[in-house]
């Protein structure tokens, strides 16, 4: 499975809870020697034995006390058993991150990598792997900083432009958001050697991952509604399709060992609350090798905010075992009320034991229990170290988007312009470079920084801060672009703009920003550079429109070798090659429907538009997928296949599909694809050509379109993606082999899978190659 490259990249930068700073393992003989135990007499201690048998005599030996005090983020311990006390909340979205009190700085360790955001990162659409650099994550726990179960990473698929969140997920793709989703997970916690393997007890994890938050959870704060009260109502089509995908894929391909569940609620359930999300779903149909856990305080808020779980917390806790499969609380609901939910008769003792079952495995998979000696030696060197910084670096340029370049402005080149204007709110960016769930950086690079490397820089603010609401720092910007051989303008958004718990209420740049950017393009002696900062699209047709504007770069949040990275492709010392992985639209969509508005399709009803690529078809500033290089690439189709013939049996039978009016319609329109065994692979092959003068890496992404004249069916949808390095005047030939039920699937509006037959199409790119493919069924 490809690895794309931030869902690895993580993998250098991850910890998680530390339990104290000269811990080794539970099962260590000379801890239990100090404790006057004998660890020969406890079989959770046998390593000839199963984790489940052992994880089994563990929890029998536990009081009801003592299991409740294991029941939250915060375990206890059960000292007389030498067992500690254990935080399982960290965070790693994107680098060992001190949100969550399972991680965190001092003297010993100042910090930790910062990666870029996990939007940019997507950029890339790298699929090559980084996992050796995952080892800051168990450095740090070996220092007694950092724990093993990580709450990263958040796959949640971007439905709204507004979404104050865009700055943490995958982008606006199911399929692309859920191999982010595979390869994070797979990178975090895969042991070399042990990846393939079917049984738990011969495959430990190196730390422990969660994808995060299920389900249909996109809207934090807007105009009033809150994640805490909004109900989603979601069709079980968009369910299928768009939501629940990524998170499929985690669990059943990247094989992740946590799913947490959201605020809020779908369809009138809170899905912290919803059976069928969580143990019919996750834990039955999709087999979940973990355990299920609460967003924090989830229980609170679905007693206090959604009015659910019964009348007392009792009630709620009990409901938590009884009815749902949620075996982790981040709060203190089960710790507290749990004791008195079973002496009441509302829950289970047996339900309790299950869910620390599951925990007290994965537990043992990471090594708490036995140690990991592989491990052992990684330490205050593997933090921080130069090849993280430069991986951090180089995930930076890979993501970063070349979105205008005329006339080729283009790289600038060192020698021609030696004075340079670096102005705007974000010419300076330090923090806000970082994003959200970040940690200490080891080290940062303000734009300021990158470009000093490359020319004398005059560096004027241009803005007093992001919101840009005095225009009287705009003249002293406009003076310095007038005498500088070029202008680099920095500007965008920052986390007091879109953020978690902060949605957007529009799609423009704020305050006097726009102002600047068109008072200083004016007056400006050399070409403008204008670089944007941000998580989600921002309508800057102006500056796509205005001439005087050369060139245009899109830098995400860049992470803590932002400045470097910015500079080195402005510069040629990088040609960019990221594309964007959400649609920028224009500033009118938003006025066209509420962010509460769920469905993916259109509301003609309504007079809603669609959303996303996969259905919205009108105009935008920049759509999915977009990005240009310093070279130029041509595609040429080297070989394909025509068709897809499938012989049905006698327990296959055709299945009925809407269809435009004047629309044909085949004599079997569908089969079920839970009645196929799937084992057919659509594989193609194309030659990339750089024709251009400069050595560039493109970015070849695939997408299918299904037969003419299906009603509802998407535009289009990605299939595959691969990133190729070509030098200039050279090729390189890029195989596909893609699984045509997934590649070629569709779900219809009763919610069924479906692969229909009829003339599919695969696309490449923006379409310079396509090819048919027609699928039959026969008797």
């Amino acid at each position: 499975m490809a690895r794309i490259f931030l869902g690895l990249l993580l993998l250098c930068s991850f910890a998680t809870i530390t339990l104290a700073g000269n811990f080794s393992y539970v099962c260590d003989p000379s801890r239990y020697s100090d404790l006057g135990l004998d660890v020969s007499t406890f079989a959770f201690c046998d390593k000839s034995l199963p984790f489940d048998v052992r994880a089994k005599d563990l929890v029998d030996r536990m009081t009801l006390h003592e299991k409740v005090n294991q029941l939250g983020d915060l375990a206890y311990g059960v000292p007389r058993l030498g067992l500690p006390k254990y935080e399982w909340w960290s965070e790693a979205l994107h680098g060992v991150s001190n949100v969550g009190p399972g991680t965190f700085f001092d003297d010993v360790v100042p910090g930790a990598t910062v990666f870029p955001t996990v939007i940019l990162t997507t950029a890339s659409f790298n699929e090559f792997t980084l996992e050796k650099h995952w080892s800051e994550a168990r450095a740090m726990y070996n220092l007694g900083r950092g724990g093993l179960t990580y709450w990263s990473p958040n796959i949640n698929v971007v439905r709204d432009p507004r979404w104050g969140r865009i700055i943490e997920t995958p982008g606006e793709d199911p399929y692309v958001v859920g191999t982010y989703a595979t390869n994070y997970v797979r990178g975090l916690q895969d042991v070399e050697g042990t990846e393939n393997a079917t049984d738990l007890n011969h495959r430990p994890l190196k730390v422990s991952s969660c994808c995060k938050h299920y389900a249909a959870y996109d809207v934090d704060n807007w105009l009033g509604v809150d994640r805490y009260h909004f109900d989603a109502r979601v069709r079980e089509q968009d369910m299928l399709e768009t939501f629940l995908r990524p998170f499929e894929m985690c669990v059943k391909d990247g094989d992740v060992s946590s799913v947490m569940c959201s605020y809020n609620r779908v369809n009138g359930i809170p899905t912290c609350a919803d059976p069928k999300l969580l143990k019919d779903t996750i834990r039955g149909e999709w087999n979940l090798h973990g355990y299920i856990v609460s967003d924090c305080d989830s229980i609170k808020v679905i007693m206090d905010d959604h009015k659910w779980l019964g009348d007392t917390k009792e009630d709620a806790v009990a409901q938590g075992y009884v009815n749902l499969g949620l075996d982790l609380d981040c709060g203190v609901y089960y710790t507290n009320f749990t004791q008195n939910a079973v002496k009441q008769g509302k829950a289970r003792e047996a339900d309790i034991d299950k869910s620390l079952n599951y925990l007290y495995v994965v537990l043992m998979r990471l090594g708490f229990f036995d140690g990991s000696p592989s491990f052992d030696m990684l330490g205050k060197k593997d933090v921080c170290s130069n090849e993280n910084t430069e991986l951090a670096a180089e995930a930076a340029r890979e993501g970063i988007v070349l979105l205008k370049n005329d006339n080729e402005t283009l790289p600038l080149y060192h020698g021609k312009f030696k004075t340079l204007a670096v102005v705007g709110p974000h010419a300076n960016a330090t923090e806000a470079m970082f994003g959200n769930y970040a940690g200490i950086p080891c080290k940062y690079s303000s734009p300021i920084d990158g470009f000093s490397a490359f020319g004398n820089v005059k560096y004027e603010m241009g803005c007093g801060d992001i919101a840009c609401k005095n225009e009287s720092l705009i003249f002293p910007a406009m003076k310095a672009s007038k005498e500088a051989d070029a202008t680099i303008i920095l500007a965008g958004l920052d986390l007091t703009i879109e953020a978690e718990s902060l949605d957007r209420v529009d799609l423009l740049l704020p305050g006097y920003q726009t102002q600047l950017i068109n008072q200083v393009t004016k007056v400006a002696k050399g070409p403008v550079i204008l670089v944007i900062m941000s998580a989600g699209g921002i309508d800057i047709s102006f500056a796509k429109e205005n001439k005087k504007i050369k060139a245009i770069l899109w830098a995400g949040f860049p992470g803590q070798e932002g400045g470097r990275a910015i500079a080195d492709v402005v510069f040629g010392n990088y040609n960019p090659g990221g594309r964007l992985p959400i649609t920028w639209h224009e500033a009118n969509y938003v006025d066209r429907l509420p962010m509460t508005s769920m469905p993916l399709r259109p509301v003609h009803s309504l007079g809603y538009p669609a959303r996303t690529y996969k259905f919205f078809n009108g105009s935008t500033v920049y759509p999915f997928g977009y990005g240009l290089s310093y070279t130029k690439f041509n595609y040429t189709l080297v070989s394909s296949q025509s068709s897809l013939p499938i012989n049905l049996n006698k327990l296959q039978h055709c299945r009925d599909l809407d269809y435009d009016s004047d629309s044909f319609k085949p004599e079997c329109p569908a089969v079920l694809i839970d009645d196929l065994e799937c084992n057919k692979y659509i594989e193609f092959e194309i030659e990339v050509q750089n024709v251009g003068s400069k050595d560039g890496d493109e970015v070849v992404i695939v997408y299918s379109n299904p037969p003419a004249g299906i009603t509802d069916a998407p535009i289009k949808q990605v299939i595959g993606f691969k990133r190729v390095f070509v030098k200039a005047g050279e090729s390189q030939n890029v195989k596909f082999g893609l699984d045509a039920c997934k590649s070629l699937g569709i779900v219809d509006y009763n919610a069924y899978k479906l692969l229909p037959s009829g003339g599919h199409t695969i696309v490449v790119g923006d379409g310079v190659v396509s090819f048919p493919i027609q699928v039959s069924f026969d008797y």
